[in-house]
């Protein structure tokens, strides 16, 4: 399991240490950030501590809506989306990954739908987190 980092509540990420920590991953957060900016508004970037066990978690929102959570590793992130029954059927009916849909169709299903975590450690999946965006913001 990868090192998490800032799990001290009086020290919430800054950029600057948040760039340092992720690596090349910080780009395919910058990129994420642009994309949702230049094609959906204004991102809404919101820090939250849960505990010292995980840390601060970045939750993007979209207005008041919920997009995805994001938890920084070392040279890494992992991100969580949560999809209802339309979006997953639209991710089902995607060319997304076969590793995806399975993952998510064996996911539990909680009220809030069915959750995928993803490890981002390099520019590799930055389309895919593109389309699962677009099928969040659409369902």
């Amino acid at each position: 399991m990868p090192v998490k980092y800032f799990d001290k509540k009086e020290l919430q990420p800054a950029e600057k240490n948040l760039e340092l920590v992720l690596g090349n991953s910080y780009e395919v957060l910058r990129e994420l950030s642009e994309y949702l900016k230049t094609n959906y508004h204004e991102p809404i970037p919101e820090w939250k501590f849960y505990s010292p066990k995980y840390g601060w978690t970045l939750k993007m929102l979209l207005k008041k809506r919920n997009l995805f959570f994001l938890s920084p590793r070392e040279n890494a992130f992992s991100i969580t989306f949560v999809f209802g029954d339309k979006a997953l059927n639209a991710i089902n009916e995607s060319d997304l990954p076969a590793d995806i849909k399975e993952s998510l169709n064996n996911a539990r299903k909680y009220a809030e739908g069915r959750g995928i975590n993803l490890i981002i450690d390099d520019n590799s999946k930055t389309e895919i987190l593109k389309q699962l965006i677009q099928i969040k913001i659409k369902f």
